[in-house]
């Protein structure tokens, strides 16, 4: 598969607007404060490296871009996430609070993304987020780097294809409050665990996007805390 063909599945996808969450604000207790946030799910051609695959099943040098957050930030500390944020009153919408904050936290320059639309919004009980998530396209790549070690001490690219190998796709499981959390999660590079809400949103795009292969869903790892 080639850039080409993996941007065609990307839009394609938009176009579809799979239905991930039938009731997406019903998952939040009753007189919840619901926040609107955004994320960008930004794909493209990253750097020069290829993926480590023997066999991709995608382009070996399609990538996705991901952030780390800080430890001392009060929701999801130290967990690899999407950059994205609170959608601002001064905000056009979801697409320009992406933009936005991927410029805040990660250094991207908005004018070299291609926003290829948005996909249905997903609830984020812990943080009480409702949260969009928006595709892009990086035509013109850059380096980029964490703004604020505050918030963020990571920005790193993900080859897709290390994603979707089955040797490095786990089920992450999380015991909390007598409850189980069972959930996909990607192992990358230099041992980070990609879990939670970014594993899922990663989860479903490559499954709609049809670039998943089988994996085993019965090998697990703790989630990490």
């Amino acid at each position: 598969m080639t850039g080409s063909a993996a941007l065609d599945d990307l839009l394609a996808l938009c176009s579809r607007r799979p239905i991930w969450s039938a009731d997406p604000t019903g998952a939040f207790a009753a007189g919840t404060s619901i926040r609107r946030s955004a994320v960008l799910v930004l794909f493209g051609v990253l750097d020069a490296r290829l993926a480590d695959t023997a066999a991709p099943a995608v382009a070996a040098d399609l990538d996705v871009l991901l952030t780390r957050r800080s430890r001392t930030v009060s929701h999801h500390p130290g967990q690899v996430a999407f950059p994205g944020g609170g959608i601002d009153p001064e905000d056009a919408g979801p697409e320009a609070a992406a933009l936005r904050e991927s410029c805040e936290e990660a250094g991207v320059d908005p004018t070299g993304v291609r926003v290829l639309g948005t996909l249905p919004d997903l609830p984020v009980t812990a943080s009480h987020n409702l949260v969009t998530p928006v595709l892009g396209w990086w035509d013109r790549p850059h380096r980029v780097a964490a703004s604020d070690p505050a918030e963020t001490v990571e920005v790193f690219r993900a080859p897709v294809a290390d994603l979707i190998d089955p040797a490095h796709r786990v089920t992450a499981v999380l015991h909390h409050g007598g409850h189980e959390y069972r959930g996909p999660a990607f192992q990358v590079e230099r041992g980070i665990v990609v879990w939670g809400f970014t594993a899922f949103v990663l989860d479903r795009i490559l499954d709609a996007a049809g670039w998943a292969v089988p994996w085993d869903h019965d090998r697990t790892i703790p989630a990490p805390r």
